[in-house]
């Protein structure tokens, strides 16, 4: 059968990685959609509103390591997905947005089409801001090379793409895109660089190295993990890599939190002479908390394809050579063991004991000493921040943008891939994507899903305590569950919630929605020692 452009972006995505596509349909990309069906290249779920296409198709990029593909209709549809998109880019996620738009000749007709903003371009010009490479497959004699280049920019920088098909051209015959050509590293330049980064690693008397979101985009946990074996010092990951590393055998000391975390890891990154970034996003949420405790002269810092020391900066150096070009060098320069190790809360209490947030992450950590850890996805608010205190597992979650809705989507979308995932997510959240769990039955899917109901946005109570524009009424989400395929519990005690975790890890039939009934007031340990030192930070700057 002869390639079309719709056939020939499919399998460009099949060969570069992307294994399924989220999507809804609508009019200008009812065409594509049907080839999507009907040529089978690539297994789709079509979900229930644009932003949670976003977000779940961006998690499947993040938990995979590969490109996640969302597919929407022009206008009302893309512009609905634009959030999502502004978070994948923000966080470094390889989202590929494809878009269906109306045909070649459509706009000469003199009038505006329903879903037209401004002009037929508005659309493009709004995500040139929030992509890193755009296209237009709107002729067959180039859209094979435009396929080929805005797909290899996705996979290369780690950053949303989108692309628009006219609905007209769907079906056009044109030659197959090219394979991705990766390009070739200078890996000299990256030798030399790495005989830097480990001379100047070998001269500190309290050396470190904090991992980041790269890491995991650019699918090098097994090696920066062997890196840090043979280097044998002392690791952390960012708070936006939480999760990463998780159950490997390295002197790993947890989350760096700063203030807001754990003591250990804040004092080896904070009081390391000489401290390794491998692909941590400078954000507030990184580092907002403990600015002013890392001396940012003693870093070297690998990101975005360059690596940058405290007066100079080596251009053009992506992270997978580095990485290998300081596997390849490196000797023991340390001592840590893997006995250096975070300390997590095991032993629900027994009984009739009232909820508090923490008692989530000992339920979760009860039970994955007891079958295995399971992936985790988390919405924001204060559900993210118990996940702190959760046992080293995969973890996704939207740590710098932080965008509510991620939660429940990205549970669908580690799902999808044969995993089951524990969902953790707020009342607020859950009131915005919380429905897509709607889904789960059609595609069989059985995510556990934890909601904390404190009947407000309680994360925003923690800055700005007082206001009742905080609150949120209570909708009795578990009642609603088995209407959306499901089943739901409303716990309240400690008891409640490991008896209701118990249930659901033993029935993998369906979705399980266990709504944790919590005080309005209460937080997390980890959030509240966060929003602490915000308020810290403020006062210092206010001075």
């Amino acid at each position: 059968m002869p390639e079309t452009i719709a056939t020939a972006l499919l399998s460009a995505l099949k060969a570069r990685g992307a294994d399924r596509l989220f999507g809804i349909p609508g009019d200008f990309v009812l065409p594509f959609f049907r080839v999507i069906e009907e040529s089978a290249i690539l297994p789709w779920h079509t979900l229930s509103h644009e932003p949670g296409v976003g977000y779940a198709a961006d998690a499947q990029g993040r938990f995979n390591c590969r490109l996640g593909v969302a597919v929407v209709t022009y206008g009302a549809g893309a512009l609905n997905m634009v959030n999502a998109v502004a978070q994948a880019y923000a966080e470094k996620s390889p989202l590929v947005v494809i878009s269906g738009a109306p045909g070649r000749d459509e706009g000469k007709l003199g009038l505006g089409l329903h879903h037209q903003v401004k002009t037929l371009g508005s659309q493009m010009e709004i995500y040139r801001e929030l992509t890193c490479a755009q296209g237009v497959l709107d002729d067959p004699d180039t859209a094979p090379a435009e396929i080929a280049r805005v797909l290899d920019a996705a996979r290369r920088m780690s950053r949303p793409v989108y692309l628009e098909i006219p609905r007209d051209m769907v079906n056009t015959p044109c030659e197959p895109a090219p394979p991705h050509d990766p390009g070739l590293p200078d890996r000299e330049a990256a030798r030399a660089c790495a005989a830097e980064i480990l001379t100047r690693l070998r001269a500190a008397e309290r050396p470190a190295i904090l991992v980041g979101v790269e890491a995991r985009r650019y699918d090098l946990e097994d090696r920066i993990a062997h890196l840090c074996q043979k280097l044998a010092i002392p690791v952390a990951t960012s708070f936006m890599g939480r999760g990463l590393l998780a159950g490997r055998d390295l002197p790993l000391v947890g989350t760096y939190l700063g203030s807001a975390g754990d003591e250990r890891p804040a004092r080896t990154i904070e009081g390391a002479d000489c401290l390794l970034m491998l692909g941590v996003i400078l954000s507030d949420t990184n580092f907002g908390v403990s600015g002013r405790n890392i001396d940012m002269q003693k870093t070297i810092r690998a990101l975005d394809r360059s690596v940058t020391f405290a007066h100079h900066r080596y251009d053009g150096i992506p992270l997978y050579p580095l990485v290998e070009a300081l596997e390849e060098l490196a000797q023991p320069i340390g001592n840590a063991t893997p006995d250096f190790r975070p300390q997590y809360r095991f032993g629900l209490p027994e009984g009739d004991m009232a909820l508090e947030p923490s008692h989530v992450a000992v339920a979760l950590n009860d039970l994955f000493a007891e079958h295995g850890p399971m992936p985790v996805a988390s919405d924001v608010g204060d559900c993210l921040f118990t996940g702190m205190e959760i046992m080293d597992t995969e973890f996704v979650a939207p740590g710098y943008y932080a965008s509510m809705g991620m939660g429940v989507p990205a549970g669908i979308a580690i799902a999808a891939t044969g995993r089951r995932p524990v969902v953790l997510v707020g009342d607020g959240a859950f009131q915005m994507t919380g429905w897509e769990l709607g889904n789960c039955r059609r595609y069989g899917l059985a995510p556990i899903v934890i909601l904390f109901n404190n009947r407000s946005w309680e994360m925003l109570r923690a800055f700005q305590p007082g206001p009742s524009y905080h609150d949120l009424d209570d909708w009795n989400y578990a009642a609603i569950a088995p209407h959306l395929g499901g089943r739901g519990l409303r716990v309240h005690t400690t008891g409640e919630l490991k008896q209701a975790l118990a249930a659901a890890h033993a029935d993998d039939s369906r979705f399980h929605l266990i709504e944790a009934i919590l005080p309005r007031g209460e937080t997390s340990q980890t959030l509240a020692r966060f929003a602490n030192a915000v308020r810290k930070m403020s006062a210092l700057r206010n001075e």
